[in-house]
């Protein structure tokens, strides 16, 4: 596996602990998204990127710093897996948009993207993370569901392992 970083944003503490979860399982770093910088993203070759969904589908606050130095990195050659903490059932209308946001400002960067997860399981009204009747990445609900979240991200690492 080529080099990678978990890079997180996180108001609660919910979405650090599961990148803290991810990176360990992947023998990775975890990083908050306010500490990342272009050497950083450079000596990395994947990067495991992931938000918090806040009000109608936000970023995490620290993601929007973060999204712009991602936008203006050099990517091309990079794997990027985006990963999401959100609220199926106080938000069902916008669960886990923000990796929506992330996907939307990064896909045309020239990374390749890994991860999709099929909305089967799910139970949800709307999401902008969801782009051909999958979403982009991870979506976790640490308020609802939190009973399936150590299943779900097994079953994503295995999915992606062979593409890091």
């Amino acid at each position: 596996m080529n080099k990678t970083v978990v890079i997180y944003g996180s108001s609660t503490g919910t979405c650090q602990a599961i990148a803290e979860k991810l990176a360990a399982r992947l023998n990775a770093t975890a990083i908050d998204v306010q500490n990342l910088d272009n050497g950083l993203i450079e000596e990395n070759t994947n990067l495991i990127i992931g938000t918090s969904t806040w009000g109608d589908g936000e970023l995490q606050d620290d993601w929007y710093a973060g999204l712009k130095l991602l936008q203006s990195a050099d990517l091309k050659g990079k794997t990027i897996a985006l990963f999401g903490c959100g609220d199926s059932v106080s938000y069902s209308d916008t669960f886990v948009s923000a990796l929506g946001v992330l996907y939307n400002g990064l896909k045309d960067s020239g990374a390749v993207f890994v991860g999709r997860v099929p909305v089967d399981g799910y139970d949800f009204t709307g999401s902008e993370a969801v782009v051909d009747g999958e979403f982009v990445g991870l979506p976790l609900d640490e308020v609802n569901e939190d009973d399936k979240t150590d299943e779900r991200i097994d079953s994503w690492l295995e999915s992606i392992k062979d593409k890091l």
